[in-house]
Parts: structure tokens; sequence; C-alpha cells
């Protein structure tokens, strides 16, 4: 009996010596996942006290969950949480960049966007990659967003101009741009048919010190209106504006 428990002694005293199990090291994917899953947290935190004040757009406006996915999509871009709530729209359940917003997100990464004529008829910009020597022109004009079925729609005919800037733009910076736009390649204005009251000289290059500064009021008598969010979901958008078309020769005008 006495050796027994001897016996029994002895393989208690070798199992405590011998070490403990020891987890695998968290990989890179892994830790990286878990930050991630902190920041949503302190965002949903932040959206929560955000969703029903008036510096969220409307079309947010009482949903914590999809500002959250607004804040996190913004931050992936380097925007801050209250500059994401001015440049991004949640359209159906998609984010978007206003126009303003992806053109200034481009520039920063040090590429060139520059709008070379903007009339109510007719818009023109060309961009360039950060280090790169040829230009990539883009032209929008209101025969080609006619053939589109655009030209009816309400801010087409309230604000022709600031809606052709706004096809430029998307089509221009995913042309030249697209890994800095991080899967949100439409701007809102594509997508919603709304604009943002966004005021565009008829020849001049867009800088970030323009593009961040306060927009100036529009005339009593101008007819302009602003929208901030919401919309239906254009069809058409991915039809025409992902593949950029040549500039024409002067013998094709």
């Amino acid at each position: 009996m006495s050796s027994e428990i001897a016996n029994r002694d002895e393989q208690q005293a070798v199992a405590t010596t011998q070490p403990a199990q020891q987890l695998p090291e968290p990989t890179a994917g892994t830790t990286a996942l878990m930050q991630w899953a902190q920041e949503a947290d302190l965002a949903y935190q932040m959206a929560e006290k955000l969703a029903t004040t008036s510096f969220v757009p409307q079309s947010l406006r009482g949903k914590p969950g999809d500002i959250t996915a607004a804040i996190l999509a913004g931050s992936e871009l380097g925007l801050k949480p209250m500059a994401t709530l001015k440049s991004i729209d949640v359209i159906q359940g998609t984010p978007a960049l206003r126009a303003h917003a992806m053109r200034a997100v481009v520039q920063k990464q040090g590429h060139e966007v520059e709008v070379v004529e903007s009339t109510p008829e007719r818009c023109v910009m060309r961009g360039r990659r950060k280090g790169s020597e040829g230009w990539q022109t883009v032209e929008w004009t209101t025969a080609r967003a006619g053939q589109l079925g655009l030209l009816g729609k309400a801010e087409w005919k309230k604000q022709p101009q600031t809606m052709l800037v706004a096809r430029a733009t998307g089509e221009l910076c995913r042309l030249i741009a697209s890994d800095a736009l991080h899967g949100m390649p439409y701007v809102s204005e594509e997508l919603g048919g709304t604009a943002h009251a966004e005021i565009v000289p008829a020849k001049a290059p867009l800088s970030v010190a323009a593009l961040t500064a306060p927009a100036p009021a529009p005339a009593a008598d101008s007819g302009y209106s602003v929208q901030l969010g919401g919309g239906d979901w254009d069809p058409d958008a991915a039809d025409d504006s992902t593949d950029w078309q040549p500039e024409p020769t002067p013998e094709q005008h």
C-alpha cells in the first residue's frame, strides 16, 4: 500500500514539473484583426452618440451601424471621423465618396487632378499619377449624360455643371489612382444622383487647400440646393464611368 502511495506521489510530482502547454503566438493577421475589432467597437460607441445629431447626414441619421461602417471605411482612406461624416454617403448599403472628398484623397497621395474646363454643358479634367509624366484626360458632356438618360434627373436639371464635374472626378480618379480608393470607386453623386453644393470655377486647378476651404454661400436667386446623401441607386453609373475613352482628336469634333 505504501509503495502505491509513493508511486502516485512521484507521478504527481513529475506532472507538476512538466512545462505547461504554450499557445501558439498570434499571427500578424490575427493581431491586425483584433486591433480592427477594437477600433470597430470604439467607432460604434462613437456612432451611437452621434447618430441623432445634426452633424450626421440625413442618410445616416439614427443608424449607428451605418455610421460605424462609414467611420471605419473613412479611416482606411486616412479620414478622421468628423471629416468622414462630411465625405461619405451610404447609398443602399454601399459607401461612396463625395466628389470633392475623392479628389482630396487622391491628391493627398501625391497624384494630380485638375479642371481644364467646366461649364453647364461640358467638363474636361486631367490627372496623372505621382511620378508619372503622362496625363490622362476625361471629358463629360451633356450629350454623353443624355445617352445614359441622366438629364431627366432632378439634380441634372438644376445643377448640370456640378454633376458633370462629379462624373468626371469619379472616372478620372479611378483611372489614375484606383489603389487609393480602397473599394470605394464611385462618387456618391454617381450612385445617388445628388449634388452637394460644390462650386467649381470654369478654369482652375483643384488644390487640396481649395477643396478643404468652406464653400461660399450660393446667391439667393441661384436655385442652388443641397442634398446630403440618400437617393436611389443609379444603375447606369457602372455602365459608362469605369472605362476611360480617349480625348477626341480635332478631326472628330
